[in-house]
């Protein structure tokens, strides 16, 4: 009981110093997003307290805003685009389109070749001129989403070719509680 007791109040002490280093400022009735890099994980933030929590995948080459660098993009974004809404699980998107294809998930920790977006996206668009807004860092222009993968079994480490991957009943139910404009800041 007592490891129990000391496991609950590191993660309390974890979610109060991701909160305090949050740079948005937090509208109580808004839905907002944090990615921790260093974690692997998603919170989703309401009132000020994480309303949800999801393991992720961010980019196997690491951090960064330089185009065609296959990097997670750091700093302040938004959900610009919400693209798969009724598209069954698991669907194949190419080019932000749904082929109808459904996707073999892999639940081993299995790197293939190919990198499918399945079940949704979000597409995010960056908020800070010259870090992730622009000519030559530009998280919408990059193609940068939030989505779902056949490569369950790699979440929680580092993977992607950029975008922050998820399991696909998370990335679905995730899709359904955040709208456009959802403030999204992801942090190493």
């Amino acid at each position: 009981m007592e490891k129990s007791f000391k496991s609950a109040l590191n993660l309390k002490i974890i979610l109060t110093i991701i909160l305090f280093s949050y740079p948005f400022y937090l509208n109580a009735n808004e839905l907002e997003i944090i990615v921790d890099i260093s974690e692997q994980r998603l919170f989703v933030i309401e009132k000020d307290l994480v309303k949800e929590s999801f393991p992720v995948s961010t980019s196997k080459y690491g951090e960064g805003e330089e185009e065609n660098s296959y990097k997670t993009p750091l700093g302040k974004h938004e959900i610009k685009e919400k693209i798969g809404e009724g598209a069954k699980i698991n669907t194949i998107f190419v080019a932000r389109l749904d082929t109808k294809k459904e996707s073999e998930i892999i639940t081993l920790p299995q790197d293939t070749e190919d990198d499918h977006v399945t079940s949704r996206i979000l597409w995010l668009d960056g908020l800070e001129d010259g870090v992730n807004k622009g000519q030559g860092v530009d998280s919408f222009n990059r193609y940068i989403y939030i989505h779902g993968t056949h490569e369950e079994g790699l979440i929680g480490t580092k993977a992607s070719h950029g975008c922050i991957r998820m399991f696909n009943n998370d990335v679905i139910y995730l899709y359904d509680i955040v709208k456009k404009g959802t403030k999204v800041y992801i942090k190493a």
